[in-house]
């Protein structure tokens, strides 16, 4: 017999019978039935090329050891799409509280790996649970027992354990991020998706305020009112202060005025304002795409001094493409704008000029309720990544990039349907 813990299969790689990769494992799929002694191992959920997942049975998995899975090489590359009988350990399974009771004693915990393995029928089955022990409710002889030290971890039979199903108790969530820890943002959200609301709302509850802004701004806008509705109004201003304000207003403005309201009362001042002027613009104009925070700096700056900025980290590469010259103050709306530096420009000259010597200013920037339309064919007609809004007052009040304009041009359910998907398997 073959034993696997799941938790250590997570990440590896997996190659068919020639050697040549097929993706990585992302999940195991498993199904419960009261007809079955143990829950049946159906499959893997496996990412290939283009961050897709895809499902490959374990009938077609022929080894699996501590470095690599090997498949038969027919690989059904139908996007995955979890039917309602079925579970994913990594995502569902893991962290989630359950009861133990052993001939010995009965206690709660959480757990921690599964082990799966294969039968001499060459089925795979869930065969034993890795738990970490809370406090011992009671011995073998229903007398309590407090003296047991919190976080005891144990192997224990699947037979042994209650609450895997789903739905059937509280879940943390540290386990299934730590295995999707090198996805990006967008990645990130697509799995979030894909994901149960109430297992939607534990991962929420794991991800740090940074790390969910960045999420949110890629999930579909049900989902991240329902996400956002699901914390606690203090955490959720927190949020939204983290995100891009473009975003953070398209998100306030899927809310009730109430709700938006009480949330941008709780908001820092300076974090509330730029959201509110953005909530006074018509979604499908300039002011109401652009951002409030793009990359601004005085004409005397210098070349060098550009770049630095544009390096760090937190930018988009379409935020960090072009810089906003104006006079002060350099938050929006700024003093007079000057013009804009694109940052081939700041590659091309010398670090000591000064970026008011390198201003582009053939491009006349947009009002905040120009359409749709116009801030599309100024993206094009001069082959900009972002453009500059200002007010009645030449005064720097956003910037829109070509990312906030494909997102509305964009069907609805864009993010929902990023792959090509086709139902079944």
């Amino acid at each position: 017999m073959t034993r696997v813990f799941v938790a250590r299969l997570a990440g590896l790689s997996v190659f068919d019978p020639l050697g040549d990769p097929v993706g990585r494992v992302r999940d195991v799929v498993v199904t419960f039935s009261a007809r079955r002694r143990v829950p049946r191992v159906i499959g893997l959920v496996v990412e290939v090329s283009g961050r897709r997942r895809v499902f490959v049975p374990m009938t077609r998995v022929t080894s699996v050891d501590a470095g690599q899975v090997i498949t038969t090489g027919l690989v059904n590359m139908r996007r995955f799409e979890q039917r309602s009988n079925e579970t994913l350990v990594l995502a569902e399974l893991l962290d989630r509280s359950v009861s133990v009771t052993t001939p010995e004693d009965r206690y709660d915990a959480t757990v921690e790996d599964i082990a799966i393995e294969q039968e001499r029928n060459r089925d795979w089955v869930i065969v034993k649970v890795f738990v970490r022990k809370g406090l011992t409710q009671a011995g073998s002889r229903g007398i309590s027992r407090l003296g047991r030290r919190r976080g005891e971890t144990a192997l224990v039979e699947i037979d042994q354990v209650t609450g895997l199903q789903r739905d059937s108790g509280g879940q943390g969530a540290a386990k299934l991020l730590e295995s999707y820890d090198d996805l990006k943002p967008a990645d990130l959200a697509e799995v979030i998706h894909d994901l149960s609301p109430k297992r939607r709302a534990e991962v929420a509850a794991e991800l740090d305020d940074e790390k969910l802004a960045d999420v949110l701004e890629e999930l579909p806008e049900d989902d991240q009112v329902e996400i956002l509705g699901s914390l606690a109004r203090g955490r959720a201003a927190d949020v939204l202060e983290a995100m891009q304000p473009d975003d953070a207003a398209d998100l306030l403005s899927e809310l009730t005025p109430e709700a938006a309201e009480q949330l941008l009362q709780m908001m820092e001042p300076d974090d509330a304002a730029p959201l509110r002027r953005l909530l006074t613009y018509d979604e499908n104009t300039a002011g109401g795409l652009m951002t409030s925070e793009p990359v601004i700096l005085g004409p005397e700056a210098t070349i060098a001094e550009a770049l630095a900025v544009v390096r760090r980290v937190e930018l988009s590469p379409a935020l960090a493409a072009t810089v906003y010259v104006c006079r002060p103050p350099l938050e929006t709306p700024t003093g007079k704008f000057l013009g804009m530096v694109h940052i081939q420009r700041l590659l091309r000259d010398p670090p000591h000029a000064a970026i008011g010597t390198v201003l582009d200013k053939d491009v006349e920037p947009l009002r905040p309720n120009a359409p749709l339309g116009q801030v599309t064919r100024v993206l094009a007609t001069y082959n900009l990544v972002g453009v500059p809004v200002v007010d009645d007052e030449g005064r720097l009040v956003g910037a829109v990039t070509v990312d906030d304009v494909l997102d509305h041009i964009l069907p609805d359910d864009w993010r929902e349907e990023r792959h090509e998907v086709t139902h079944g398997r």
